[in-house]
């Protein structure tokens, strides 16, 4: 929706508005006429909090808070308990309520959690596999998760190659093709989704019986929102996690947060490697058409333009600092 029938539909004074805290911001600031719409705000509700409360958006919050009356109420939202939340229950205790539903990150019982042991070179070899064993597993539709935007657009031009009908969902791409993906998915017309962790938070499709973790996230907690897509509301699901030589750390420090052992996910060698030339000889033809898209280049722009971006905010040594904070104290942990 454009920014113009967004503007007209605030003037009309709704009820409830649904945003990101970026096009508010935008709104509010490009339009004289925006902020007396929000002046008598009663809710202000913050979801996927941990996220939201993220240096990344302090920028946009900070500017949207001024146009709220202080005496709204605001109510935040969150799967998991993070040190910004945890900062902010600590220094709010007497100012405001906090409802605490919280048992630590776990998983559902009816979720089937797995692990096959791959080395790094073939991983396309057994996604390709598993895609083919979809329908003898009773799997109506799958959600693969990669941990960058580089890897989705490659492994989604080679699943095009190998003729296994998938869409890519991640942050390179306009929101157009975004929905235009979640469409196709949702509906049905496509059974397999390849995504980044854009769409690790948000997604209740019923028909999702299987998320493969491509790549293992760095964070346990991002664990827990992927494999979450699935066995939702008492159903049945499986998690497949793909682990290399480099992930073990990784997912046994998964296992300990999660308070579960995953269980091998059986499939022979043999039949895997069958398909090994087939499946080299379409990544080479992937990684042609990567290069002839300009993929590479738009993201190296991509990139430049948020580093500036985030360097006009001051937010760029913010982040930084963070970064390092975080690795010192992992490290501290580890000793």
């Amino acid at each position: 929706m454009d920014m113009i029938t967004q503007a007209q539909a605030l003037m009309q004074r709704p009820h409830v508005v649904i945003a990101t805290p970026g096009r508010i911001k935008v709104l509010l600031e490009q339009n004289p006429d925006i902020p007396s719409v929000f002046s008598k705000t009663k809710f202000l509700v913050l979801d996927e909090a941990d996220r939201v409360l993220d240096v990344g958006f302090e920028d946009e919050l900070s500017a949207i808070f001024q146009y709220l009356p202080k005496d709204r109420q605001t109510l935040l939202f969150s799967a998991t308990m993070t040190d910004n939340l945890q900062t902010l229950l600590e220094v709010s205790a007497n100012k405001a309520y906090f409802y605490e539903q919280y048992e630590g990150m776990k998983t559902v019982e009816s979720l089937k959690q797995q692990y096959v042991f791959v080395p790094q070179n073939v991983k396309d070899v057994y996604l390709l596999h598993v895609l083919s064993k979809m329908e003898d597993m009773g799997v109506r539709s799958a959600i693969i998760f990669v941990s960058t935007c580089r890897s989705c657009h490659l492994l989604s031009l080679l699943l095009e190659e190998l003729e296994q009908p998938a869409v890519g969902l991640h942050s390179h791409k306009s929101q157009a093709l975004r929905l235009s993906a979640l469409h196709r998915f949702k509906s049905g017309q496509t059974p397999v989704l390849l995504a980044t962790d854009v769409a690790s938070r948000g997604l209740d499709i019923p028909t999702v019986d299987l998320v493969i973790n491509y790549d293992i996230p760095r964070y346990a907690r991002d664990y827990v929102h992927r494999v979450g897509r699935t066995a939702r509301a008492g159903r049945g699901g499986l998690a497949v996690s793909f682990v290399t030589q480099n992930d073990v750390d990784l997912i046994h420090e998964i296992e300990t947060v999660v308070g579960k052992q995953l269980e091998k996910f059986e499939c022979k060698e043999n039949d895997v490697l069958a398909e090994l030339s087939k499946v080299y000889k379409a990544r080479r033809v992937a990684k042609m058409k990567m290069l002839d898209d300009g993929f590479e280049q738009k993201a190296e722009d991509r990139k430049a333009q948020k580093l500036k971006t985030l360097s006009e905010k001051g937010l760029l040594k913010e982040k930084t600092k963070k970064r390092r904070r975080s690795k010192t104290t992992s490290a501290e942990e580890s000793k």
